[in-house]
């Protein structure tokens, strides 16, 4: 499973008094109105088409007058991070209007939904979530809701993941009410990349946004501390502890082996409630530093 590079978040021109800072703000009087019309939003997650996360993104995304159309997974596929396309059929449900029923990943799941349910033109945005617990640092990598938004970069659409939970996974019946913040910021994400593009794209091609909101208040319903700029920090804090069973069988579980958060990083923001949205892109290039490593190290080599 390949790491997904982040992307200075500067180059997005997103770090703004709305969306950064120490607590939430209003937006600015010189931002330009969103763009007239509403969003085709193809809307995926990893939970299944009829998870609460999804159906609750449905309805707010709609009530802001999006044109939103569900294509996702039939069954839960949380954990399967990028995988698409490892059977030679794939069965296909339309339980009811504007909504598909994928048996597959959410990476077939967008990759159907592109080629047919959008087959008249691209969307102009994937929205996959929001999910139950976090996609954080190495969380991410093996995402579900993240692969389902990296499926959309690689086809050249504009993509974000919403995620509800800090570093671990909440209650599911505080996260249902947490939903709520995650989803009225994602709308004022939404019409912030609407004002900044105009006419243009949301975002820079191949480029997505992971958005992890944090759970506050007893019932999930607080407000966020604010907004950063992040990257996925690079540990991957989640364990496997492997127990021999005498019998050819290995019992697995799984133990929290949390380090210091990276300064900047996604982990350091949600652990102070702050809302964390890390650029990613979803190929496997990586800095120029990187590159003179690499160059470096293969001088003189022969076949």
């Amino acid at each position: 499973m390949r790491r997904k590079r982040v992307l200075p978040l500067a180059a997005l021109m997103l770090c703004t008094p709305a969306l950064a800072g120490t607590a939430p703000a209003a937006a600015s009087p010189q931002t330009p109105p969103p763009a007239a019309g509403p969003l085709r939003i193809l809307l995926t997650n990893d939970d299944g088409y009829n998870a609460p996360g999804i159906r609750k993104a449905f309805e707010r995304l709609t009530a802001a007058g999006h044109d939103v159309t569900i294509v996702a997974p039939l069954t839960n596929q949380s954990g399967t991070g990028t995988k698409m396309m490892s059977a030679p059929t794939l069965t296909v449900k339309h339980p009811e209007p504007k909504v598909w029923a994928v048996d597959g990943t959410p990476g077939d799941s967008v990759a159907f939904g592109l080629a047919e349910v959008f087959a008249d033109g691209a969307p102009d945005l994937v929205v996959s979530g929001t999910n139950f617990g976090p996609n954080v640092a190495g969380l991410a990598t093996h995402s579900g809701t993240v692969g389902g938004a990296v499926t959309a970069l690689e086809s050249g659409v504009p993509a974000i993941a919403l995620s509800t939970g800090g570093v671990t996974a909440p209650d599911p019946v505080t996260t249902v009410n947490a939903m709520g913040p995650t989803l009225d910021f994602a709308v004022k994400l939404i019409d912030r990349l609407r004002a900044r593009a105009r006419s243009g794209p949301l975002l820079p091609k191949g480029v997505g946004l992971n958005v992890n909101h944090p759970v506050v208040g007893a019932d999930g319903t607080g407000t966020a501390a604010g907004v950063a700029a992040t990257f996925q920090d690079p540990q991957n804090f989640l364990q496997p502890d492997f127990t021999d069973s005498g019998d050819g069988t290995w019992k697995v579980t799984v133990k929290v082996a949390l380090r210091p958060a990276a300064k900047g990083g996604d982990i350091e923001a949600v652990s102070a409630d702050r809302i964390a949205v890390s650029p990613m892109n979803a190929d496997w290039n990586t800095g120029p530093a990187d590159h003179a490593l690499a160059s470096a190290l293969i001088a003189g080599l022969r076949p």
